[in-house]
């Protein structure tokens, strides 16, 4: 799994087993998170402006270190008896509207490449169908983690999923680290460490009005974000003012508490994943605003809940089970999606 947030590829060996009544359980194996050299970290964020023949250039090297990255992981930790890898890629275009999206790493190469059984390239066939491409995530929700009122992931994006009525709903709320880490990197740090560089600065109210004013936010779901539209509506909105950087991570921070703080019932359970469930200052600006109870779990969980969840979505796909929903994504029908390459 490779996310909008570009901190590497999350790799996790997953054991899921099924009981009689249809009830799914996992256990984790080994898992690492593999960084980003800067150049290829870098052509990522750039990707987005590529020419087609640029694109399909960078998928083929893309497809061969992603590929590259999931052996040695195999070699590292000696998994052996893979029944398959399932593989997100890595998300370069996300147009659903206009029937686009791409994640590039996906060539059928790469089955051969790890000499693997490979499930891949999940998102098209919604798209096609109709449907947003995303969130894929949910589905994991409803058949793992059904015990909790909503699932909150805090990645790129922030995105929430929950039972509605029986029917499982879920879409992008805001986002995150895409903007919070770039803002960051500025200052010569990674990341907001615990959102201390947040804390520390002023929200600028101007500002956060106008982010909180966002046509996007208005809308009812399905719903989903790229990287496109905060190139087109947040950065826009931050670089008109002459504020410092710091400011800026401030008033972020404070919008995203602000627009995740009103997606729940006062008092719910919420279980929390994804990089930002570690910014503390967030978390405590959102309970500040709606007290909830936001469950952060254990590490592994906590960093790999994606990859977990896409290892699900490959298992699914060679039952031949639906594991991507029609209530999620505002597609036409069910179905179930991704690639599926053999040696």
């Amino acid at each position: 799994m490779s996310g909008t947030s570009l901190d590497g590829i999350d790799l996790a060996e997953v054991t899921f087993s099924i009981s009689k009544k249809g009830e799914w359980s996992y256990k984790f194996g080994k898992a690492e998170t593999v960084p980003y050299h800067e150049s290829l970290k870098q052509e990522l964020q750039d990707a987005i402006l590529f020419s087609e023949k640029a694109l399909n250039k960078l998928n083929i090297r893309y497809t061969r270190h992603i590929s590259e990255v999931i052996s040695a992981f195999v070699d590292k930790f000696k998994i052996e008896s893979i029944d398959a890898v399932c593989s997100h890629g890595h998300t370069i275009l996300h147009q659903p509207d206009s029937g686009v999206t791409l994640q590039i790493g996906n060539l059928p190469e790469i089955a051969a490449l790890i000499g693997q059984r490979v499930v891949c390239d999940f998102r098209v066939k919604d798209v096609q169908l109709g449907g947003q491409g995303a969130p894929l995530v949910p589905i994991g929700d409803k058949l793992i983690f059904k015990d909790f009122d909503y699932c909150l992931n805090l990645g790129g994006f922030a995105n929430v999923s929950l039972d509605n009525n029986g029917k499982r709903v879920a879409y992008d709320i805001c986002p995150v680290n895409i903007v919070l880490n770039s803002y960051a990197n500025l200052l010569g740090f990674p990341y907001d460490d615990n959102g201390n560089i947040a804390r520390g600065g002023t929200v600028i109210i101007e500002i956060l009005e106008s982010l909180n004013q966002l046509p996007f936010y208005k809308k009812s779901p399905p719903k989903s974000l790229g990287l496109e539209w905060v190139k087109e509506n947040i950065f826009p909105v931050l670089e008109a003012s002459n504020t410092t950087k710091k400011n800026k991570i401030a008033t972020f921070t404070a919008h995203i508490a602000n627009q995740i703080a009103h997606q729940f019932k006062t008092n719910s359970k919420v279980l929390v994943t994804g990089g930002g469930a570690y910014n503390t200052f967030l978390l405590e600006e959102i309970k500040r605003i709606n007290p909830v109870e936001l469950v952060v779990p254990e590490s592994q969980l906590l960093e790999f809940k994606e990859a977990l969840i896409f290892g699900l979505l490959g298992v699914l796909r060679l039952r031949g089970e639906i594991n991507c929903l029609q209530s999620v994504t505002g597609a036409s029908v069910d179905c179930s999606g991704g690639n599926i390459f053999e040696i």
